[in-house]
């Protein structure tokens, strides 16, 4: 019986797709613990048109952390490729243009994010962020709004709330949201 098992375990672990999903799983969770290398050692070991839609996302992390953000746009459109409801290769490209100051395809980006996953507030934080960029803050009011909706508790929002009717010459909304912040950021 035990000799049974064993042939057992060796053909499960010979097979591509489980060997596979341990290196992916292995790769995740290096980098949790910030262990880039590990990261890419052991996603590079997947056969590229084996790896997933998380493998090639969390390449281009570890690339874009390693100081090259432009190579890993490569990689989040190959996770995108991978599985067009990815929305979180969508979210890094929007940041990732929202850096280079192309706000036409950061906001494009993060709406394709929304769309796929709508009840995420830091799409609609960075989606407002990068509206307040170009300077239409009714847009950006109305992001920070929806992610007020899933998350009443990021100051980080009432922030940039009351930032936005602050320049929208609204002093009412302007200390209120600056009041929520205070009261949420209080040192105790």
């Amino acid at each position: 019986m035990k000799r049974l098992i064993i042939v057992f375990l060796l053909f499960i672990l010979s097979q591509p797709s489980f060997a596979e999903g341990l290196l992916s799983k292995q790769a995740t969770a290096f980098y949790s613990d910030n262990n880039r290398q590990k990261t890419m050692d052991l996603i590079l070991q997947i056969n590229e048109k084996d790896r997933t839609a998380q493998d090639w996302l969390l390449l281009g992390n570890v690339i874009e952390d390693n100081g090259e953000p432009d190579n890993a746009v490569f990689m989040y459109n190959k996770a995108i490729e991978k599985d067009k409801k990815f929305y979180k290769a969508y979210y890094n490209l929007g940041n990732y243009y929202t850096t280079k100051g192309q706000f036409d395809l950061a906001i494009k980006n993060y709406k394709k994010a929304a769309k796929i996953k709508y009840d995420n507030p830091y799409i609609y934080y960075n989606l407002g962020c990068t509206y307040i960029k170009m300077g239409d803050y009714k847009k950006a009011r109305s992001s920070f709004n929806k992610a007020l909706m899933y998350k009443k508790d990021l100051p980080e929002i009432h922030y940039n709330l009351a930032y936005t009717y602050q320049q929208m010459g609204n002093k009412k909304m302007f200390y209120r949201y600056m009041y929520n912040y205070n009261e949420m950021t209080k040192q105790e």
